[in-house]
């Protein structure tokens, strides 16, 4: 796998942005550095790729304007720099982004919103809308009602929630090291650069984030081994890559050192066996043999073809999908609760927002969320 080749052939982009690598000491955005990889992003969407941001740096602008002193903040103080500062940073993105014609859409998340399943669904949904309809989503962590107890900590591992969450092909860590290291850059000579990593995170690699770590090298490199984890179990690649030069993408494709982890399964391969053996269905669908034939197709489930719904789920529960002789043929995730499921079975898409009072998906279960057994 070659830089040059992967992050070109990737379908769906997450980039991760740290705080300082955006923001200078005074909290003060980079603009020039902003505007280069504004142009960077711009010509990942010309080629038609789709691009989410995932961002931090509010707390960093917020504190400078609340006057805020050096040093660690109370959370309440964090809280409110961060309300000062995401719509600052917002508007930092916004104009250079709109240099090229690109629409910013911000959305705020906690760790709650990645492990509830419903909140997550809602998530999701909201994000592929937004890459439908060709906008970047701006993703931060949502430090203004964020506690100790439930925030991410780290935008690392949040990038790579995101990545998983979106079924992203690759995760870019931009960071102020080229790569992982079996040992401390900054302090050995002969620390050596790993520039790719296959298949998992083995205990060899994850002791090197000990061994790499340093207050300028590392970045953080045990949460960016964790965010490898999260990435490449959900079959997305993930690359750690300096990003304190301008134009930093174009230098991941210009050939630019940078550490690779590539997984064995791609995202929709790994999401399928997530939905196949990781959930624990809440209910089933019994469908025709209209259904079954479209389904074996690739296709996704339709209302018409429910003829009977079973259980007490919710919408974003997993559910298996039953032959009328009762044979299983597929687990997969509801659009609907059991009870709106039972009212719009048997009926036409057309017919769904007339019988339940709202237009939801034209799927009871779409073919990304279906797992054929």
């Amino acid at each position: 796998m070659t830089s040059s080749g992967s992050l070109a052939a990737a379908r769906r982009i997450v980039v991760k942005v740290g705080s300082a690598l955006l923001v200078d000491e005074t909290g003060s955005v980079h603009r020039k550095w902003l505007g280069s990889l504004a142009e960077d992003l711009a010509r990942c969407r010309g080629r038609g790729q789709e691009v989410i941001i995932v961002s931090s740096g509010a707390i960093a602008v917020g504190r400078r304007h609340l006057g805020l002193s050096e040093g660690r903040l109370r959370l309440e103080e964090s809280q409110a720099a961060a309300a000062t500062g995401m719509a600052r940073l917002a508007h930092a993105y916004q104009e250079v982004l709109a240099e090229h014609d690109l629409t910013v859409a911000q959305v705020l998340l906690t760790i709650d919103d990645t492990e509830d399943r419903r909140r997550y669904i809602n998530a999701r949904n909201t994000l592929e809308a937004l890459l439908k309809h060709r906008a970047v989503p701006l993703i931060n962590e949502n430090d203004t009602i964020a506690t100790d107890e439930i925030r991410f900590g780290d935008n690392d591992r949040l990038a790579a929630r995101v990545a998983a969450m979106v079924s992203a092909d690759l995760l870019i860590l931009l960071s102020h090291i080229d790569g992982l290291y079996d040992g401390d850059p900054t302090g050995r000579d002969d620390a050596r650069h790993i520039p790719e990593v296959r298949g998992s995170i083995s205990d060899e690699i994850a002791n090197m984030a000990g061994a790499s770590m340093s207050e300028t090298g590392s970045g953080g490199m045990v949460t960016k081994l964790e965010a490898a984890r999260i990435a490449m179990g959900a079959g997305a690649g993930m690359v750690i890559a300096q990003g304190t030069g301008d134009h930093p993408l174009k230098n991941i494709e210009d050939g630019a050192r940078c550490t690779w982890f590539v997984p064995d399964a791609n995202p929709k391969t790994a999401r399928k066996n997530w939905i196949a053996g990781a959930l624990k269905p809440m209910g089933a669908m019994i469908v025709d043999d209209g259904a079954l034939a479209a389904l074996k197709s690739g296709k996704s489930l339709l209302p018409v073809g429910v003829a009977e719904v079973e259980g007490a789920f919710e919408r974003g529960d997993a559910v298996i999908v039953r032959t009328t002789s009762g044979t299983e043929i597929a687990r997969g995730i509801s659009a609907y609760s059991a009870a709106d499921a039972g009212r719009i079975m048997g009926n036409k898409t057309s017919e769904i927002e007339t019988i339940l009072g709202y237009r939801g998906r034209d799927e009871i279960i779409h073919r990304d969320d279906l797992a054929l057994s």
